[in-house]
């Protein structure tokens, strides 16, 4: 008997969903978070989800797991004191830069850059030379490279960065400096740009080298310390992280390249959203989910998120493929506040996180929050408990919510209404950058929402963009946690390769790219997977002769060898016009290829729940006085487990179950599909026709 276990660490909770690989039963649970050491909250999350299944640990032998770490470590700037070796002449390379201001013209006045990751006063320079060819055009100097290291070590460095020009061509004096270095610095992690990032451009090879660095040591303990406290409950298990494009790491190539799982957390809850819609026939998905801290949000297109070549965090970007997603500091801890200036409400990017916590958590948290917001609107009913077992506080909630309702003159339930609409507005414009700032109109997507917080936004969400239906998934609020169970892990391989098209050809191509995927395959391998098990894809980063701008277009061997570089050109030309709306008569150029390969993830079916009516009287277990579109309703109040296929929800209506609680808004009401989706539409619905 196997079990794969999935865990995902959030700000406010930890979520867990155990799957028994051989009859396929699901158990999930959900336990406060441990911020201190969340290693903590995970081993009470195993220790709650085993006794729900009625097994031992020890029964669990796969373990994936989406962390936040390397990510808080970048927004809090508790990262390594980094060392930096440049070639000569490029000491400065992180304080130059990109020229990129955020906020428009009003962003040269406000913006205040943050301080390099690796500091001038920790960069040193290796007197050498590589030619972009690969060519040595100056030796390393490795005299001088020892006693700058010793500098280095006065200064008590925690990681090194070696990122020298053009290692991507010829990685030779990279390596060789970290052999020097694991002398002179013995126990100092070393990143190399050669293996982090090996493309051309050496402003991004570099800062996303040096962001591997600063995270390095600090994730490297904490997957160290949980695969430990793992092991000693569940023997000989494999521990996988999640990375920032949707696939698994090992272990080990997480603690070395830690710059791969800045987007680690919410790329499960993406997976999961994929795995639902697609059964429940809808791959054209908006995906929302909504925790304690934050919105995160994404596109799915014809059942395939949507990837970006950049990941960002903060003010900091690198150079790692990651999902598209755009976070929001906006969830159901976001503080609300009424500013003395402009007196005008504002909700986040504040969090009361999960300690205190809302104020309706009893922890000593006193500001009005999102979730305290909810509890005076009476969309978490009087019976509602949440995570299972916490029960919420109603006074507690008042009183804070009366802080803003008094600072606006307004009724509470108005001030709790605004709080509630003013949160709503926040996550639709993060929706609008991977939509309709991209060329998509949301209105052809259907919105998936999870996350603890999810369900109660989804109708209002699904209104603001007209993404009909709003999909609510059996258990929302461990839906992050299903994606990490259900995922496979994942590797690449880049390389730089700048060829115009007339001094180039498909076959040359071809060799290139199945060379790639043979050496990212043989990491997979390395991790346990069976060759058989792979799968590959392929990409090429092109750009028109002479153009900064360059896109990833996903391409087939068998496309490339039969439509030659027409088959790329083509997909090229058509995403440029999509995006811009134009294309132009100029030669294409390609920057980089790569190879992307995947092992198996688990053939997981979600089982068909029972047939019932449309009458869903069965599964009423109570009323709830409620504010809603300014207007005080009676709602319905739903058992979630009572529902069955067929039935037909009324709003207003509440539906309530372990993780998290559906909002049905009047005027809309949710149908329960076979798998148990809850899907919501307004009353007079009609498709939209293409």
């Amino acid at each position: 008997m196997s079990y794969r276990l999935g865990v995902d660490v959030g700000g406010t909770f930890t979520d867990l969903f155990l799957v028994d690989e051989k009859s396929g039963r699901i158990f999930t649970a959900k336990v406060p978070s441990t911020p201190a050491d969340q290693s903590i909250g995970v081993l009470n999350g195993i220790e709650r989800v085993c006794g729900k299944a009625g097994v031992r640990p020890e029964v669990i032998d796969h373990v994936m797991h989406g962390t936040t770490v390397a990510t808080n470590t970048v927004l809090t700037g508790t990262g390594a004191r980094c060392g930096l070796v440049t070639t000569k002449g490029y000491r400065q390379v992180l304080q130059i830069a990109r020229s990129f201001v955020p906020g428009g013209l009003g962003g040269w006045v406000i913006y205040n850059k943050s301080l390099p990751m690796a500091p001038l006063s920790c960069t040193i320079e290796a007197h050498e030379r590589v030619a972009a060819d690969g060519a040595v055009v100056q030796a390393l100097d490795e005299d001088q490279l020892r006693r700058d290291l010793a500098t280095l070590k006065q200064r008590k460095i925690e990681a090194l960065t070696v990122s020298l020009i053009n290692s991507f061509a010829n990685a030779s004096h990279e390596r060789r400096v970290r052999e020097i270095a694991s002398r002179e610095l013995p126990g100092i992690p070393v990143s190399l740009s050669s293996d982090v990032v090996p493309e051309m451009q050496e402003y991004e090879r570099t800062v996303t080298t040096v962001a591997n660095s600063y995270v390095r040591p600090r994730v490297s303990r904490y997957v160290a310390n949980l695969k430990a406290k793992i092991e000693m409950a569940a023997k000989d298990v494999k521990l996988h992280i999640l990375r920032s494009d949707g696939g698994l790491a090992g272990a080990e190539g997480a603690e070395e390249y830690p710059v791969n799982l800045l987007m680690s957390g919410p790329a499960g809850g993406v997976t999961g959203a994929l795995w639902v819609a697609v059964q429940a026939g809808f791959p054209h998905l908006l995906t929302v989910d909504v925790g304690g801290t934050s919105t995160d949000v994404a596109l799915i297109q014809n059942g395939e998120p949507r990837l970006r070549r950049e990941t960002t965090v903060g003010d900091v970007t690198v150079r790692a493929s990651s999902v598209d997603i755009r976070t929001v500091g906006a969830g159901g801890g976001s503080i609300a506040h009424v500013p003395e200036l402009t007196r005008a409400l504002r909700v986040g990017p504040q969090s009361a996180g999960a300690d205190p916590g809302p104020a309706a958590y009893g922890r000593g948290g006193t500001e009005p929050t999102v979730t305290d917001a909810n509890v005076v609107l009476g969309y978490l009913p009087e019976m509602q408990k949440l995570g299972g077992d916490m029960t919420l506080n109603r006074q507690l909630s008042t009183q804070a919510v009366q802080k803003v309702a008094t600072a606006l003159d307004l009724s509470l339930k108005d001030a709790a209404l605004g709080i509630y609409n003013i949160v709503n507005e926040n996550m639709v414009g993060a929706l609008r950058l991977v939509s309709v700032e991209q060329g998509y109109d949301p209105r052809d997507y259907a919105l998936i929402a999870f996350g603890g917080a999810g369900p109660l936004h989804a109708n209002a969400l699904s209104r603001l963009l007209g993404s009909w239906p709003s999909i609510i998934p059996p258990g929302p609020g461990v839906l992050c946690a299903l994606g990490d169970a259900t995922t496979a892990v994942r590797d690449e391989r880049a390389r730089t390769y700048v060829k115009k098209f007339s001094d180039t050809n498909a076959a040359e191509l071809a060799t290139i790219l199945k060379k790639l995927a043979a050496e990212a395959a043989r990491s997979l391998e390395r991790d346990g997977v069976p060759r058989a098990e792979i799968t590959t894809s392929y990409q090429v980063d092109l750009r028109y002769h002479g153009q900064g701008l360059r896109l990833t277009i996903n391409i087939s061997i068998a496309e490339l060898e039969k439509k030659g570089l027409t088959a790329i050109s083509d997909q090229f030309d058509a995403e440029h016009k999509r995006l811009f709306t134009f294309a132009l008569q100029l030669e294409h150029e390609i920057v980089t290829l790569r190879a992307s390969v995947q092992g198996r993830g688990i053939k997981l079916k979600r089982a068909a729940i029972a047939a019932g009516s449309a009458d869903p009287k069965a599964a009423v277990v109570g009323k709830q006085a409620s504010y809603m579109d300014g207007k005080s309703v009676t709602a319905r109040v739903y058992d979630r487990a009572l529902l069955k296929s067929g039935n037909r929800i009324a709003g207003p209506a509440i539906v309530m179950e372990m993780d998290s609680t559906t909002v049905i808004l009047p005027k809309h009401h949710g149908k329960v599909d076979k798998l148990g989706n809850i899907l919501i539409y307004p009353d007079k619905y009609q498709a939209k026709r293409n």
